[in-house]
């Protein structure tokens, strides 16, 4: 269930990953790697928030295609 805190929409951990369609793991390694390295929404736990628009940035990633050539 997202969260609202100041009239600004964030989601957790568990349902980014369902929205977008990876595991718990890959989400982890991503911000390790510093591919969303603007993650800094965290809730009085300590547990990351996602914006929708950091969601909508998630999906782009999952939808590239990357070109693997053959060599025959």
């Amino acid at each position: 269930m997202p969260v609202t805190i100041n009239d600004q929409t964030y989601y957790r951990t568990a349902e980014v990953c369902r929205a977008v369609g990876i595991s718990r793991n890959t989400l982890f390694r991503w911000l390790k790697e510093g591919i969303f390295s603007d993650v800094e929404y965290r809730d009085w736990r300590g547990w990351r928030l996602f914006t929708p628009a950091q969601i909508d940035i998630m999906r782009a990633r999952t939808s590239q295609v990357k070109e693997i050539s053959r060599r025959n």
